[in-house]
């Protein structure tokens, strides 16, 4: 039987509040103590149903809570129990997934959209991996790290550095997030056994007095908001790691962050884990409790949300789940989890996340990663909201609730031709901007002006302009790095009766033109080769594909290539790994060599566009 909730409007309090005929289940959850790391769903599931949606004419249980002011922000303490922070690492966990490199303009793009979004904490970078990442972390504090965002009600993130326990690193976060109106320095070790012996060498006696004092001299720099991490504690000794998150406590740290770094852990061990590590720890009351999962078995989210249900209340994640190795805990499923599920069986959590954000966040961070996500992703990948199955469609017509937990309003998604507008070669400007609007995409000034013509010479070749059509066209022209070489023309020559022959014609960032011929084994080869002529930068192509964005054979193609050079070399912090920067690019055009030119030129701005300050660099886990 389902039953209707009426919240009083003049009271933000816990569910138990709204004298309905929900009050026996929501009794149940009165208090947060009454929640067990052990918690049985299946015993205490409500007899009711609920739906997690803006669609519902009564507002739905689980965002009773988001009409909330956000606690006012203080670094070791959250004035109400259920607020749960989510600390943003896209910047630095997610930008090393191989070929993620982003450019600094891109990065401040993405955080300025992050603070949009409303995460409560930018970890925006690795300040002392390099010149180029210190002052794109200084930049995202001054920038981003002092204004609040149209529609964020007063709301300023905080802006994150990330260093290793020692001097230098902490002193390059220090002078990178000092900037901003709520800094914070974020420091780690290692302390699980195989870490301590084959990668750091020492012993936990030097370990533990490593993260006190690293952790005393970080607050000793004027820094009022440092977080600890003891790298790899999914596999140390329990009483080893209630030992150091006790010292780092009386040392200063204001957050404690329990990364399962190699995604071992299962949702119980990790539950369990976290209310141990609550119940065992000294002084842990006057510390916030973080979770960081990594996804190598699939259980990122899961994992993360059941340590916020044994007490983290801080959650890190990424946009799309990017990041080293299999990722991370996804932004966009755990908060969409928290909203669906919070009041139901997490005893009232909630995030102070604008939902309505999601999408036009992940679209952003798919294009400038160059990372294309899943079709099957939940929440943000093409099939999330779509239903071919005749029997779900039938349900779908009667009622939407049938086969949809949320809508795509939720998450600032609307439904194709909902706005009733069709493309073709004499739609103007706002009919464009209408229909990206739909789409996700916020495009307007200059932006619109460049990708207009684009619109139109496609529109003059095509009967029908897809929504698939017009994404490949903003990835293609939109979301591309500063320009240091632009196509001018391209014209091949291939077949079966003779070598394939390219010629290509660059315009430089000044404005003046570059043509170069070459033969190649096909015509992308030969146009590549041309490229390389002019650019005279050494590059190796890693990854190349093709396909084909609609049915028909004038569709558009899109093509992604992966490239590395030689002059950006990185260490990876954890293996000690001689590691080259990869760049990732896509192109969009009718033509396929056109579209495999615009790529490459991508790939090849984006290298040029990253910062030559530091030839060695260091990237962390």
């Amino acid at each position: 039987m389902a039953a209707s909730v009426s919240p009083n409007p003049q009271f933000c309090k816990r569910f138990s509040s709204t004298k309905t005929a929900t009050t026996s289940a929501a009794a149940f959850f009165s208090k947060p103590s009454q929640i067990s790391p052990n918690f049985n769903l299946e015993r205490a599931k409500p007899s009711f149903l609920v739906r997690c949606s803006i669609r519902s004419s009564a507002p739905p249980i689980s965002t009773l809570k988001q009409s909330c002011p956000r606690p006012e922000y203080i670094p070791n303490r959250i004035s109400d129990p259920n607020y749960v922070r989510i600390f943003d690492t896209t910047l630095r966990d997610g930008e090393q997934s191989p070929g993620a490199t982003m450019t600094t303009k891109q990065k401040l793009d993405i955080a300025r959209q992050l603070a949009k979004l409303g995460v409560d904490i930018i970890e925006a970078g690795f300040p002392a991996s390099s010149e180029a990442d210190l002052e794109a972390v200084k930049l995202i504090a001054k920038e981003v790290g002092n204004v609040s965002p149209e529609g964020a009600d007063g709301h300023v993130p905080v802006i994150c550095g990330l260093s290793r326990c020692n001097k230098r690193d902490i002193d390059k976060a220090w002078e990178a997030v000092k900037y901003a109106k709520k800094p914070r320095i974020h420091t780690f070790i290692a302390t699980s056994e195989i870490h301590l012996k084959h990668k750091l060498k020492k012993t936990k006696e030097q370990v533990l007095e490593t993260a006190r004092s690293m952790v005393a001299y970080a607050r000793s720099l004027g820094c009022p908001d440092v977080e600890f991490s003891p790298e790899d504690a999914g596999r140390s000794d329990r009483e080893f790691l209630y030992e150091i998150l006790g010292e780092v406590i009386k040392a200063g740290a204001t957050t404690l962050n329990i990364p399962d770094t190699v995604g071992i852990l299962v949702h119980d061990e990790f539950e369990q884990l976290i209310a141990d590590i609550k119940a065992n720890t000294p002084g842990i009351d006057n510390v916030i409790i973080s979770t960081h999962c990594q996804n190598d078995l699939g259980l990122a989210t899961a994992n993360s949300i059941g340590g916020a249900i044994a007490g983290a209340r801080q959650l890190e994640v990424t946009i799309n789940g990017i990041g080293e190795r299999a990722g991370n805990a996804s932004l966009e499923e755990v908060v969409m989890a928290i909203k669906c599920r919070g009041e139901q069986v997490m005893g009232g959590l909630y995030t102070g996340i604008n939902t309505q954000h999601i999408v036009v966040t992940s679209k952003m961070v798919e294009e400038c990663s160059g990372l294309h996500i899943q079709p099957h992703k939940a929440i943000v990948g093409a099939n999330a909201f779509a239903h071919e199955s005749g029997i779900h469609q039938d349900g779908m017509l009667k009622n939407k609730d049938t086969y949809e937990i949320m809508s795509p309003e939720d998450i600032g998604l609307l439904r194709s031709n909902e706005s009733g507008i069709v493309l073709g070669k004499l739609s103007g400007r706002h009919a464009l901007k209408a229909k990206l609007l739909e789409l996700g995409y916020d495009i307007d000034g200059k932006e619109l002006d460049d990708l207009f013509p684009r619109f139109k010479s496609v529109a003059e070749n095509k009967k029908n302009i897809t929504d698939e059509d017009l994404i490949a066209l903003v990835s293609d022209e939109v979301f591309q790095p500063q320009v240091f070489w632009k196509l001018g023309d391209v014209q091949v020559t291939c077949g079966t009766l003779g070598l394939s022959t390219a010629t290509v014609k660059l315009i430089d960032a000044d404005g003046k033109e570059h043509i170069e011929c070459s033969v190649g084994t096909g015509p992308v080869d030969a146009a590549y080769k041309a490229i390389d002529l002019i650019t005279k930068v050494p590059l190796i192509l890693l990854e190349y594909s093709l396909s084909a964005v609609t049915e028909g054979i004038d569709a558009i193609a899109t093509t992604r290539v992966l490239i590395r050079g030689d002059s950006q070399t990185a260490t990876h912090a954890l293996t000690g790994e001689a590691m080259s920067r990869t760049f990732s690019g896509t192109g969009a055009a009718m033509d396929i060599v056109v579209s495999s030119v615009r790529a490459y030129l991508g790939a090849l701005n984006k290298k040029l566009s990253f910062k030559k300050l530091n030839e060695s660099e260091i990237l962390v886990a």
